[in-house]
């Protein structure tokens, strides 16, 4: 038999090590478990060796042992068995006299010792052998030759050990250590090392509250990996979802998880990177109130986290089922001893200080419980042991803490106590959302409160205080229009990733035209419309905030006027009415039966619209809508008619109300009314300073059959306007006219897009003009009218947050925006307009206007005037 040559062989495991190690960073552990078994194989085919080659036969078998028994863990999900073969591989070092090359191996086995600790929530126990392994490290950069070589691994410890001080809210520690990383890294042209120091960067920004900013560093990690033909790290993944999940947009997180599952389930790392994105997932499900799916999800974590013996996945996992469980048991009223009890057992089994929230976030959870079930005693002693929250606390924690205290104060009869804490969660809340960025993360952030500002509207209904439900009203909706726009401009990364979704929706148009496929295209415009819209997340803070309209102000300001704010709580609608310098409550019945009438209504004048609806079909579509109408007006007009009497009207509706085009209403109809999200909007609007403009915009989109004639009719009446139509009508030109506008007018095809509102579109020659293009505008038009499109139309989030085409104008600082809230006829907008316009001459006010317009054919013409009237 041929004996093998020790220094072949030995050169032989050193490449079967690298490629192993290469195979870990793509997180392919099986491939690189395979690789150094068979190393392991080689080296124990010449043992025993020559002394000659002894100390390298020593020094390449501790390497391959040492990530042998990283990668071994990794699959099997036994970290104390990876901490022993760690703890016996060190034993080899005591052999290497070489005090340099010893120092580099122990900083190797150190690093590997504190990175599996960290993986079972061990964190200050790593921090221990993160900083042996970098005093390790220094010694071999100041004593071994080639440091050089050396600098990538110390920058990764380095990395890592911020990781940790991250965990354990050590804000200071972990943004040194990252800096001084990422300077070693930058310096050594290290762009892989880079993009992971951007990573924690980002993760370091969540944990001390700046969202926009996390989400603008995980972009650059994301892109610095494509940049170099690398897959990002599942870590990145869950970090992005994690800032989403803080920034209340919980149907977001939950859909950029869902597209990363199928990857994950596909990667050798199934068992505990599948099983954080689906504790990731449970949390967006848990926040999107989707019990079941959170449940699931929840479950299956737990059952992979077990396996890997992560103590601080199984409680969050076990917090995840307990705070679906106590939210199905305060939607049923079905309150078990057993759940809090559950809650309780849970919370004592969790460790501290390394479980402490998760322990203090169980015992909430019975704190409500035993609330509803009377034990009021035991509620405020586990109360007593729940910690107040850190500089570094999430805002879920927080909002949480406020709503035990302000239960149990209405438990224990003292209302205003209460109240002081609900208002105080609020005031944390504002702070959360004042560092937000763009409306979409402005407007998510109201999920977040959405169970205090209930419980405040619950408790002053049951005071039939007008006034005070007015007050909490403005404090607890609508909150993103409490901000004055900053006049930024639109990033110009942002307009050029717009750009490019507008360019692919025209191809798709030219292909469908054609008769060509468009599934690749399709797909490409989704995933460069979901780079868009993350894009519009960092670009800026959006606004400075303002104080909350008093009611002294709203009535100084209404004059003759009348404003009727719905509001729900639970299934009852109730409406509060300003007029006359009085405040009145009116319970208008169930809720839910005025969003299905206006549900209903909707559907029916959108199947009203066409120009050539055959007769037959017409009558009975309008039967039908005349029916809701009169539903909607006996619940919601009726009963409140004495209070406002002819005036004219501010409506602030609730929910599905966003959606009732008012003028179709017979007790409105021919009423001047205007609708606005909330009081304190309609109050910046109306105290909007008015500029000297005199510019007038219109513009005619494509595909229009009665635009020519509205536009040629409109010229009569503004005979100096700039008009925009055919070729000239693009994206570019028209955001350019409109910009210092008096008047922007649009006879053109647009949708509202529920899912995505801020990129409802717009259709001009070029291709979609988006909402979110219009939220970048210096100066938007004083109005705007969208003559044939449902642009009216909003997303409608928790806490009344209205989100779309026509509410980005607003929220932009647009004055009026006059839109239909249903699809109309190209007859029926042409004609509707030309007595709109010929109205508005002569009365310069555009409720008044519009109303008159309406009043000749309200089901064909649902439009809304929106801001200020």
């Amino acid at each position: 038999m041929t004996k093998l040559d020790p220094t072949e062989v030995i050169e032989k495991v050193r490449q079967l090590h690298r490629t192993a190690a290469d195979k870990s960073c793509l997180a392919r552990y099986h491939e690189g478990v395979r690789l150094l078994r068979r190393a392991v194989g080689l080296l124990d085919s010449i043992y025993p060796v020559p002394d000659e080659h002894y100390t390298d036969w020593l020094v390449v078998r501790i390497r391959v042992s040492s990530l042998l028994a990283a990668l071994s863990s990794e699959i099997t999900g036994d970290v104390g068995a990876g901490l022993a073969a760690l703890d016996d591989v060190r034993l080899l070092t005591g052999a290497i006299d070489d005090l340099v090359l010893k120092a580099e191996l122990n900083g190797a086995l150190d690093h590997n010792y504190a990175a599996k600790l960290t993986t079972v929530g061990r964190n200050e126990d790593s921090l221990q052998y993160f900083d042996l392994s970098l005093e390790h490290q220094e010694y071999r950069l100041r004593h071994g030759s080639a440091p050089e070589s050396r600098i990538e691994a110390f920058a990764q410890t380095l990395t890592m050990r911020a990781s940790s001080h991250i965990r354990l809210g050590n804000v200071q520690q972990a943004r040194a250590d990252l800096n001084r990383s990422l300077e070693l890294a930058e310096k050594h042209e290290l762009r892989a090392q880079a993009a992971d120091i951007h990573r924690n960067l980002g993760t370091l920004a969540l944990r001390t509250g700046d969202v926009p900013e996390a989400l603008r560093l995980y972009e650059l990690s994301e892109r610095s990996y494509r940049a170099l033909g690398r897959d990002a790290p599942p870590w990145l993944w869950l970090e992005q979802a994690q800032a989403l999940l803080a920034a209340g947009l919980a149907d977001e997180a939950g859909a950029h998880l869902d597209s990363h599952m199928e990857v994950m389930a596909d990667q050798d790392s199934v068992t505990r990177d599948l099983g954080f994105v689906e504790l990731h997932r449970a949390s967006a499900a848990l926040l999107s109130d989707d019990l079941a799916l959170a449940r699931q999800m929840a479950a299956a974590a737990r059952r992979r986290m077990l396996k890997v013996g992560c103590k601080t996945c199984v409680a969050n996992a076990t917090v995840i089922g307990l705070q679906a469980d106590t939210r199905e048991a305060l939607r049923t009223g079905v309150f078990t001893a057993a759940l809090p009890g559950r809650a309780l057992r849970a919370a004592e089994k969790m460790p501290v200080p390394r479980l402490t929230d998760q322990a203090a976030t169980a015992r909430m959870l019975a704190v409500r419980l035993d609330i509803r079930r009377g034990n009021l005693k035991r509620a405020v002693e586990t109360l007593g042991k729940v910690p107040r929250p850190g500089q570094l606390t999430p805002i879920d924690y927080r909002m949480l803490r406020r709503l035990c205290r302000a239960e149990l104060a209405v438990a224990q009869g003292s209302r205003a106590k209460a109240l002081t804490e609900i208002r105080s969660g609020l005031t944390e809340l504002d702070a959360v959302r004042d560092r937000m960025g763009g409306l979409d993360l402005v407007s998510g952030t109201a999920l977040h409160g959405q169970e205090l500002a209930d419980l405040a509207v619950k408790l002053v209904l049951e005071r039939n205080d007008a006034r005070r439900l007015f007050v909490w009203l403005e404090r607890t909706r609508a909150q993103t229009y409490r901000y004055e726009p900053l006049s930024a401009g639109t990033d110009p990364e942002l307009a050029a990733s717009v750009a490019e979704v507008r360019g692919l929706g025209q191809a798709i148009q030219e292909a469908q035209h054609d008769g060509h496929p468009i599934a690749g295209l399709r797909a490409k415009y989704n995933e460069r419309l979901r780079e868009a819209q993350r894009l519009g997340w960092h670009t800026g803070r959006w606004g400075r905030p303002r104080p909350v309209a008093g009611l002294g102000e709203v009535v100084a300001r209404l004059g003759e006027r009348a404003m009727v704010s719905f509001a729900a709580s639970g299934d009852e609608l109730v409406a509060v009415v300003v007029a006359g310098g009085e405040c009145r409550l009116v319970r208008l019945g169930s809720a839910g039966a005025a969003a299905e009438s206006a549900r209903v209504l909707n559907v029916d004048l959108d199947a009203l619209a066409p120009d050539n609806l055959p007769e037959r079909l017409a009558e009975v579509v309008m039967a039908s809508a005349r029916k809701q109408a009169d539903k909607l007006d006996a619940q919601l007009i009726q009963p409140l008619a004495e209070l406002f009497g002819e005036r004219e009207l501010v409506i602030v509706p609730t929910g599905p109300l966003y959606a009732v085009p008012w003028g179709v209403l017979p007790g409105l109809r021919g009423r001047p009314t205007v609708v606005a999200p909330s009081a304190t909007a309609w109050l910046a609007a109306e105290l909007t300073k008015l500029t000297r403009a005199r510019k007038i915009v219109l513009v005619r989109g494509p595909g229009l059959a009665g635009a020519r004639g509205e536009l040629e009719k409109l010229t009569t009446h503004y005979r100096t306007a700039t008009t925009m139509t055919g070729a000239k009508a693009t994206v570019k030109s028209v955001l350019r006219a409109m910009d210092g506008a008096k008047l922007a007018h649009f006879a053109a095809h647009g949708a509202h897009e529920p899912e995505n509102a801020l990129f409802s579109r717009l259709e001009l020659a070029d291709g979609a003009l988006f909402g979110h293009e219009m939220a970048g505008l210096r100066q938007p038009p004083r109005q705007v009218v969208f003559a044939a499109c449902e642009l009216a139309l909003n997303r409608i989030r928790p806490g009344d947050e209205a989100l779309g085409f026509a509410s980005a104008l607003l929220a932009s600082g647009s004055r009026t925006v006059i839109a239909p809230l249903s699809r109309v006829g190209d007859l029926a907008s042409a004609a509707a307009m030309d007595d709109y316009y010929r109205a508005l001459a002569e009365r310069e006010s555009p409720a008044l206007a519009l109303a008159d317009a309406i009043a000749v054919d309200p089901f064909r013409r649902p439009f809304v005037c929106l801001g200020a009237g």
